[in-house]
């Protein structure tokens, strides 16, 4: 193997996580025109397309899939022992990418994280923020943050904030024009500000639980977002009810903005937990983020 089939094979696998030689090219600091070129030259080497273009879409071929899942993991072993490396300096350093909500990065994450920073000027953090369900292998993230219920049993996970729930809430003036839903089920006749979930593509459905019994609640109205932040400001103007984290509403709800609504009817989910996978050795600067995220009761 030359050693230009090296970098050839990671802008390879570049675009082929992607999906796409614009993002692909931004992320590896070259034009799309060279990084196509590229490609091109090694599907001329190895005699096999690797990947199906199309004016909108990139995907891996059959033999490209194949390349890919085959090449990942010995990337990331060389990425993992290049890592290791960083133990031998003074102090910690390097980049950790983080996947993770809106709602995460707002009240649990960024407030722990800021000081972390001033302190290891030479860790470098990348938050990626949305409400999917990423796969963080695939998509070569160091960790994500997710609800402890939601994490998969072949991850590690570090839990990192309390218990929290959603709750309903509208503006006064919107209870002026409509009646008080008393009922999960009442919030079929309302307008609802809904949240579509990334993952999916679909509009999340509200969960109530009331003693044991549990209710999903299909909402509509005039707006969806697909992150939880600016929702608020659309309960505050009036636009619908909105069902939203409590500690983001906690002050609007007691100087009376928002009115809070099925109350008895929403209960707590398992706080947030920063997952990674078992099998990868944690790099000094993960282990400072882990430990700085770490939930301490």
């Amino acid at each position: 193997m030359q050693r230009e089939d090296l970098k050839d094979l990671l802008w390879f696998l570049t675009v082929a996580r992607e999906r796409s030689f614009t993002r692909a090219a931004a992320e590896l600091g070259t034009s799309q025109s060279t990084l196509s070129h590229t490609i091109k030259q090694l599907e001329a080497r190895l005699g096999v397309r690797l990947l199906t273009r199309t004016t909108r879409s990139v995907a891996p071929t059959e033999a490209g899939e194949r390349l890919y899942q085959s090449l990942v993991p010995r990337f990331e072993g060389i990425e993992s022992d290049l890592s290791s490396l960083v133990a031998f300096r003074d102090r910690p350093a390097g980049t950790v990418r983080i996947t993770l909500s809106d709602h995460a990065l707002r009240m649990i994450v960024w407030p722990k994280l800021e000081p972390v920073l001033r302190d290891y000027p030479d860790l470098r953090v990348e938050l990626y923020s949305d409400n999917g369900m990423r796969n963080i292998v695939e998509e070569r993230f160091d960790a994500g943050v997710r609800l402890g219920e939601s994490v998969d049993r072949d991850m590690i996970a570090v839990r990192i904030g309390p218990d929290w729930r959603l709750v309903a809430v509208a503006s006064p003036d919107y209870f002026s024009r409509r009646p008080v839903p008393k009922i999960p089920q009442d919030l079929v006749g309302h307008d609802c500000i809904s949240l579509r979930q990334a993952t999916f593509g679909g509009l999340y459905a509200w969960e109530f639980e009331k003693k044991g019994r549990e209710i999903r609640v299909r909402v509509h109205g005039q707006l969806t977002f697909n992150t939880t932040i600016p929702m608020v400001d659309a309960a505050l103007h009036g636009h619908g009810i909105a069902y939203i984290p409590e500690d983001l509403v906690r002050q609007h709800v007691a100087e009376g903005r928002l009115r809070l609504v099925l109350d008895d009817w929403s209960a707590p989910f398992p706080g947030y937990h920063l997952y990674y996978p078992s099998r990868r050795q944690l790099s000094p600067a993960m282990t400072v983020i882990v430990d700085a995220l770490r939930h301490r009761s």
